[in-house]
């Protein structure tokens, strides 16, 4: 044989890089492998990067800063599934950086994520992608953005994976999600409450407790709750309440079942014995939690009023009033507010009476402001329509903490506490230990504040408290009548009605009512009746009832006076307006130069010059005294200054007196025509030049404040004398018809005069009656 040649090994191509080990210890040289096309050297750069991001926050903060992230989100997208797995895994772990979690959200990347929970990715990707979204979550723009690109459905498939890391995420996902109404809604649409109920029965308590706490968020949807029930969650619910290796679930199970009750059939309560149940965690649970969540239970339970009757069989009241009692206050606000459901049962409101009202009293004085709102609004609830209950949160001292409640800083505080004063207030014995307590000072805060309900419960209260002269006193000197007057001009209805009918209740008195005035609430109340969807009973009855103490201007709106109506010094007629017109005041309308407007009548039964007095008219003298003397400011002059404002007017009734300034003002219709009968004709000329110096000289000396800066209107001797004779010829009549006849007789004869003054009047002038 031949000797073998070997044959030598053909050189390796040109073109071809030869293999190449390289072991990095630097992070950032591995991050740059990410950018290499080679996908064996991709899996194993993100490899060691998912081994070095496991170690600690610290580390992902380094990739971060290194630029790693920017690269992984387009490997998501890779051909290669390893490298896409990997590249999954490496941002599920570093998404729990804040700051990482930010810069995916600009990156926009989670239709790259959502796209990893298809069905034909490998369960790992699920995992991971999945744990990137529940991360994601917790934040609401990604919950905005996780919702546009459709991963709410993908995420309640996997639900039902075989894998419980994947069950955990996806669980977790959509709890945060469905803190959203918009996606409470989709979820009824994709069926979701059966996965969820499944997840019930897993081994995994984690599992379990993020199923119960989206059942409870999910059934406040009246819709959910009844999926639930079609789907047999309540035993599901029943099932883990009775079972006590789950004690660790039943503080969320008692606030599922809660929720279920609200709406559920009473026969299926019955049924399922959950009332007893509920009883029964609230009575011998020792967690506060347990005990917070079954009275919420019952509370919701209890909005039926069949419900409410079992329980009131089951004596639920003791029950409530125990956890009243509890060191816990998230108990103690579901017990109050359970007590105000129950309130609702006659049979229960009575039973508080004796026990409960006292513990709740107590409440009031807690330095939780939310346990003073919730017992507050079961004191409320208990006092309604129940004298017996408001004395005895009397009895227990309760007047005062309530009063102090009007200056909480919530306003469901103060509409509470306000609403008990008031219903206190029907009683007179109580309603004045609460004007004791300087009820008013107290109510012009909560008059002032923002919130309506509490606008409309502090009004409420005034008209329940002002129901004497010396709480109307009060609330002038408190300052509390001008917010009340703001409130008429609210739009809102319940606001607007309850400050009128506190207007109308103030009204009562003449000075309240001219502050009222003072105050603009006459004019409110007009506009407000001029409306006919703003006016209400009570605007309707205080705007009279302000009129009464205004009656020029009631007569001109009106047209008339009633019986009860009694003019005084000061009534002037200005003839009918309209409404929403403005009504000049009687110093206006004095200082007004004469026109050919109508004129107007003025009462003024102030005189300067005493009538004589015999030893005989004593008596006479004494009513004339009673008549004449005044009530009102206009008549708060003495003799002097009423002799130096007629100088400066005009008294018609002196011999030399010229016509008053500005519109014609008659002082009355009998003054008026006697005084023509008796002046002198002729000296027209005299007549207009002293009228205008007359003119010029009021109004400087009403410009300049005259001698007295108070204005008194002109007087009117005549009328006084007039009024005077009345008085001495007809009150001295016993007789009814006989006074009735006298001062027919009288008035006659003035009317005779006066009848001959036009005629004379007529005749100075050249013409003759028709």
């Amino acid at each position: 044989m031949g000797k073998k040649i070997k044959k030598k090994a053909e050189p390796p191509p040109k073109d071809v890089f030869d293999p190449l080990t390289i072991e990095s210890k630097n992070v950032a040289t591995v991050v740059l492998m990410l950018n290499s096309p080679e996908e064996d050297i991709l899996a194993k750069a993100c490899e060691a990067i998912y081994k070095f991001a496991l170690k600690g926050e610290e580390n992902k903060s380094t990739l971060l800063e290194l630029g790693a992230v920017e690269t992984l989100t387009k490997l998501l997208t890779h051909e290669d599934k390893i490298v896409r797995r990997n590249a999954t895994m490496i941002i599920g772990i570093l998404v729990s950086n804040n700051d990482v979690k930010k810069l995916l959200r600009e990156l926009d990347v989670m239709n790259s994520v959502i796209a990893q929970l298809a069905p034909e990715e490998e369960v790992v990707i699920h995992e991971f992608a999945s744990l990137c979204l529940a991360n994601m979550s917790a934040e609401y723009t990604s919950k905005v953005q996780i919702l546009e690109h459709g991963g709410l459905k993908p995420l309640i498939r996997l639900l039902s994976s075989p894998d419980p890391d994947v069950k955990k995420n996806s669980i977790e996902c959509v709890y945060n999600l469905v803190q959203d109404f918009q996606c409470r809604a989709m979820l009824q649409e994709l069926n979701a409450i059966p996965s969820i109920l499944e997840l019930l029965k897993s081994e995994y308590p984690v599992i379990q407790l993020l199923a119960l706490k989206t059942l409870d968020v999910i059934t406040n949807d009246k819709g959910s709750r009844a999926m639930l029930r079609d789907n047999q969650g309540m035993d599901h619910l029943i099932k883990i309440l009775e079972t006590k290796e789950y004690n660790d679930l039943h503080i969320e199970a008692l606030s599922v079942l809660g929720n279920c009750l609200e709406d559920m059939d009473t026969t299926m309560i019955q049924q399922t014995g959950i009332l007893k149940k509920l009883l029964a965690f609230a009575e011998n649970s020792t967690v506060p939690d347990i005990q917070k969540n079954a009275a919420k239970a019952i509370t919701k339970a209890a909005y039926d009023p069949q419900n409410r009757k079992l329980f009131h069989e089951q004596e639920v009241e003791k029950c409530l009033v125990a956890l009243l009692g509890s060191e816990s206050d998230g108990t103690k606000i579901a017990a109050s507010q359970a007590v105000s459901a129950m309130c609702e049962n006659s049979g229960s409101k009575d039973f508080f009476n004796h026990q409960g009202i006292p513990q709740l009293v107590q409440l009031l004085k807690s330095d939780n402001e939310e346990v003073k709102e919730a017992a507050a609004l079961a004191l409320a609830n208990l006092t309604t329509c129940n004298l017996s209950n408001a004395n005895a949160a009397a009895e227990a001292d309760g007047i005062g903490p309530l009063i102090n409640l009007l200056s909480s800083k919530r306003d469901g505080a103060i509409a509470n506490a306000a609403t008990v004063l008031t219903n206190m207030a029907t009683q007179v014995a109580l309603r004045e230990t609460i004007q004791n307590h300087d009820i008013t000072h107290a109510l012009i805060g909560p008059l002032r504040s923002a919130n309506t309900v509490v606008q409309s419960k502090a009004a409420l209260t005034i008209a329940a408290t002002a129901c004497d002269v010396e709480a109307r006193t009060e609330l002038r000197n408190s300052g509390a009548l001008e917010p009340l007057v703001e409130l008429l001009r609210s739009k809102n209805d319940e606001v607007r009605r309850h400050a009128s009918w506190a207007a109308m209740v103030c009204a009562s008195d003449e000075l309240t009512a001219a502050e009222l005035c003072r105050f603009g609430a006459l004019d409110i109340l007009e506009e407000i009746n001029l409306s006919v969807s703003r006016k209400n009973k009570f605007s309707e009855v205080a705007y009279n009832k302000l009129l009464n103490y205004h009656l020029p201007l009631k007569y001109s709106r009106t047209g008339y006076l009633s019986s009860g109506d009694i003019i005084s010094d000061g009534f002037y007629d200005y003839g009918r307006i309209n409404p929403g017109t403005k009504f000049p005041p009687l110093k206006e309308l004095c200082l007004e130069e004469a026109n050919d407007l109508r004129t107007v009548l003025l009462v003024n039964n102030k005189s300067d010059v005493s009538p004589p007095a015999s030893t005989e008219d004593k008596s006479s003298d004494i009513a004339y005294g009673q008549t004449v003397s005044s009530t009102s400011s206009l008549r708060r002059t003495s003799e002097e200054k009423t002799r130096k404002n007629s100088a400066r007017f005009g008294s018609p009734t002196e011999e030399k007196s010229e016509p008053t300034s500005g519109r014609t003002t008659a002082l009355s219709k009998s003054s008026t025509k006697e005084k023509g009968s008796r002046k002198g004709r002729g000296k027209k000329e005299e007549e207009k030049l002293e009228e205008e110096e007359e003119v010029t000289a009021a109004q400087k000396w009403a410009g300049e404040g005259g001698p007295c800066k108070e204005w008194y209107p002109p007087s009117d001797p005549d009328f006084c004398a007039y009024v005077y004779e009345v008085t001495k010829s007809i009150l001295p009549i016993t007789n009814t018809k006989e006074q009735v006849e006298a001062l027919a007789k009288l008035w006659l004869i003035k009317l005779a005069l006066a009848a001959l003054w036009f005629e004379g009047i007529m005749e100075e002038h050249g013409m003759k009656l028709g």
